[in-house]
């Protein structure tokens, strides 16, 4: 078994859409690692359980067919994983080793909001969504086809996930479409 060890912090160049993707070779193990730890990153909002995502998705693809064939097998693998660890920590109640401290309030009492103290205000669900399409530019589609949700679904989580900010963030972030 071949162990792969790469730093989850370099920047690579993202893939567009699908159909770039398959015009274009196959992509490195790095490449697929970068892509794998972005996704797992725009689900679980922590960097480290992002890393234990991809590897715990790397190895498993490893032991069961050798290698990681593209980002669809990854991206599904890893999602997989995530959503089992919720139902896990749903059975088993895990208490934090320390708590975090308390994030800042809205831009209107002069403190500026965090990036992540607005993508907790979305459901999974709609975070991966919202990811692939804006992040890496894939079409409602091409997510349903890779998540295996229909496309209707893909369709709402995105707007849902871009009312909930719109709602957030004040008429700045209003949807053009």
């Amino acid at each position: 078994m071949e162990a792969v060890a790469i730093s989850m912090v370099e920047d690579l160049p993202r893939s567009k859409t699908m159909s770039d993707q398959t015009q274009k070779p196959q992509l490195s193990d790095t490449e697929l690692v970068q892509a794998g730890y972005r996704y797992a990153l725009s689900i679980v909002r922590h960097h480290q359980d992002a890393e234990d995502l991809v590897q715990q998705a790397w190895m498993k693809l490893q032991r069961a067919y050798g290698g990681v064939d593209g980002t669809p097998v990854l991206f599904r693998t890893i999602r997989n994983l995530f959503y089992d660890q919720k139902r896990r920590s749903k059975i088993v109640q895990f208490e934090p080793l320390d708590s975090t401290p308390e994030r800042g309030k809205s831009e209107a009492t002069g403190v500026s909001m965090d990036m992540e103290l607005l993508m907790e205000k979305l459901r999974p669900e709609e975070r991966e969504a919202l990811y692939l399409n804006v992040v890496e530019g894939y079409t409602a589609s091409e997510i349903a086809n890779q998540t295996g949700s229909p496309r209707g679904t893909i369709l709402s989580h995105i707007h849902r996930a871009r009312q909930k900010l719109a709602k957030a963030l004040g008429s700045e972030f209003r949807d053009t479409n």
